[in-house]
């Protein structure tokens, strides 16, 4: 038996508090998304999210594809006809790829979202099963034309800012100063674009306001943490020692009364 209630022995012989207000999340890109996706999904269950660079928490910017309002995935109206949608860019905003590119890449190495890359890879995460067994496609990769039904499906289960939005008064009280974003300005997938979404809506909220924090990093490509001090590649390199203080700084600041403070930290 355990010598401490809510608590759990490790290998060296210490213990780790099996509580909400001692758990936390973080990661970068895709694991930036879930890190906030936990935290949304189970927000008793941890005590801030640190995120960054995070797949698209919004997919009125899906990178850079409206789902909700684009017909099409691929092209967007120009002045005097439609051009390519870009899929990545440098911190110069040079496109390196297209959507079109990217898609037809994934197609190429495997149908019915079976690539392993990363739009396949969302589709399977996001998508309903479709008839045929599969995740059903947000869009068509050979000419990029979008569901709306399946757009539709990803909005309530998995846009994690209108989840935020429809359900903030239940989630508000429960995700107060737990959300921390951070992504560069000139991300190279355009992340940063639906984190701009997403603190449109946190900066606005009451009853009670978010209490976090959004901070983008200028000229900072995929995937920047937080750490203006360092160059991105460099800074990329330390999520550890970016967030623990924070973490440590939240928990002795939420804490309930007479919990351990003090005999875990060595």
């Amino acid at each position: 038996m355990l010598s401490r209630p809510n608590c759990f022995r490790t290998s060296r012989n210490t213990f780790a508090i099996a509580q909400g207000w001692a758990r936390f999340t973080y990661g970068g890109s895709t694991g930036g998304w879930e890190a906030l996706a936990v935290q949304v999904f189970y927000p008793d269950h941890y005590n801030g999210a640190f995120v960054a660079c995070p797949d698209p928490v919004d997919f009125r910017a899906y990178t850079n594809i409206n789902l909700y309002e684009d017909k099409n995935a691929y092209v967007i109206a120009g002045a005097h006809r439609q051009e390519e949608q870009p899929a990545a860019r440098d911190y110069l905003r040079r496109v390196t790829i297209t959507q079109r590119e990217a898609n037809a890449y994934e197609l190429a190495l495997g149908t019915h979202s079976r690539s392993g890359q990363q739009y396949d890879i969302w589709q399977a995460v996001f998508s309903p099963v479709a008839a045929d067994g599969y995740p059903a496609p947000i869009f068509s990769k050979e000419r990029g034309a979008v569901d709306r039904a399946v757009a539709r499906y990803w909005r309530d289960h998995f846009d994690l800012t209108h989840i935020l939005k429809r359900d903030w008064s239940t989630l508000g009280p429960k995700l107060q100063g737990k959300i921390h974003v951070y992504v560069g300005s000139a991300d190279t997938y355009f992340l940063n674009d639906a984190v701009y979404y997403l603190e449109d809506f946190l900066k606005n909220t009451k009853n009670p306001p978010y209490g976090g924090e959004v901070k983008y990093g200028d000229r900072a490509e995929h995937c920047w943490n937080g750490d203006p001090s360092l160059p991105n590649y460099l800074s990329r390199l330390h999520y550890n020692t970016m967030y623990v203080s924070k973490m440590l700084e939240r928990m002795e600041k939420t804490a309930p009364r007479g919990a351990d403070l003090k005999s875990w930290r060595y």
